[in-house]
């Protein structure tokens, strides 16, 4: 049987499709895990991680989410308009000179320095209000954060702390993804007493590879992000999540290369049997990394034709890629046939190693030209093909 092309899934750059029963399905599988008394928030910062906030915070939302993250108040403005009730946490805190955001969408900052806290107390003053706010202490990352002593310093100052409304702790995990690592016992130790000096209130620590580590770990509320888009959060073991995103590209260009020859920019990949390469229309552009390609010296990402496994050959190119077709059966591939570059067969993850990268960073960088489609979810709860 040959491939044939589907011309209402293709586009001058591929097509991505977004899976939002499979999130749906994530989302619950991770609420499964922390259990009932654990809240289950969503992390929808970067557009989603990339697969468009639109359709993702609505699908999540109708699964049971009902406290979302963002990293910045513009963030947050438009998951506001999303979901007009829900808790939405700003990871980044109080950004100088935008306070007006917050309080407009109803956002609540994470507060991780004295002046934050102070700056966010003062406005809440003025306003006559005690806007609610959540407050990150360091327990190792040395990114952001209250250290321990600041911490104390405020549970002892009642007046400061009376002036807004304390409705979140929370730390990050920095080797999460590293179940054997001593941090995270240090950390938690550190979270669990920092923490302390704010009894009562709701405490959050694990974020994806976090909600794997053991119900130490997740206290009142968990945070996932990328476990929800269809990375793996235990990267030793067998991945536990669905795949969300599926990217699919076009063969535009069939040619035989003798031995011998190479094949694309540089160089750089030669031919070591009669082969036969497929040019397909993705590239750099669309977030296919580099590295992802191959040279003599090093084995690059693979494709998948008609479920075969096809290694990537030479270099990747701003709009174009080229694949080693030579195993798949004489006749099966022809222009226009679709070839998946990450999905089912060839996962985010395997494509970020290959890209010596993370899968958060290949999601991110997903380009715009893209075909998309949002599959799976429609709200009144049919599977349905949309799309945007």
């Amino acid at each position: 049987m040959s491939y044939q092309p589907d011309p209402t899934r293709m586009s001058c750059a591929g097509h991505l499709t977004i899976d939002l029963g499979a999130l749906q399905n994530n989302w619950r599988a991770l609420k499964a895990r922390v259990g009932e008394a654990c809240d289950c928030a969503a992390v929808v910062k970067a557009n989603a991680y990339g697969l468009g906030v639109d359709h993702v915070v609505p699908a999540l939302s109708a699964a049971g989410a009902g406290t979302f993250f963002v990293a910045t108040p513009e963030e947050g403005q438009e998951v506001r308009a999303l979901v007009p009730d829900a808790p939405i946490y700003v990871l980044s805190g109080v950004f100088t000179g935008r306070l007006a955001l917050y309080d407009d969408a109803a956002l609540r900052p994470i507060l991780g320095h004295p002046d934050e806290i102070s700056e966010w107390a003062r406005f809440c003053e003025a306003k006559g209000e005690t806007l609610p706010a959540g407050l990150h202490i360091d327990t190792g990352m040395n990114r952001l954060g209250l250290t321990h002593a600041q911490a104390e310093a405020l549970a002892n100052d009642s007046q400061l702390l009376r002036a807004f409304d304390l409705t979140l702790v929370m730390s990050h995990l920095a080797c999460a993804d590293d179940r054997d690592s001593p941090l995270n016992r240090q950390q938690l130790a550190v979270f669990e007493r920092g923490s302390a000096l704010f009894p009562g209130v709701p405490r959050s620590l694990a974020n994806s590879s976090g909600v794997f580590l053991g119900a130490d770990y997740h206290f009142e509320l968990v945070r996932p992000g990328i476990a929800l888009y269809g990375g793996n959060p235990t990267p030793k073991a067998a991945t536990p999540m669905r795949c969300v995103a599926t990217i699919e590209a076009e063969v535009i260009h069939l040619r035989d290369v003798s031995p011998g020859e190479t094949v694309g920019y540089g160089a750089t990949r030669t031919a070591e049997r009669p082969t036969r390469i497929a040019t397909v229309n993705v590239g750099y552009a669309d977030g296919m990394h580099r590295l992802v390609g191959s040279t003599d010296e090093r084995d690059g990402a693979f494709a998948s034709v008609g479920g075969i496994r096809c290694p990537l050959f030479g270099r990747v190119s701003m709009d174009m890629l080229a694949i080693d077709v030579t195993d798949v059966p004489e006749g099966t591939v022809v222009r226009g046939s679709r070839v998946e570059v990450m999905g089912p067969t060839i996962s985010v993850d395997e494509l970020a190693e290959a890209a010596l990268t993370i899968p958060y960073e290949l999601l991110t960088a997903l380009g715009a030209r893209y075909k998309r489609s949002y599959i799976g979810y429609t709200q009144n709860g049919e599977d349905a093909l949309t799309h945007g």
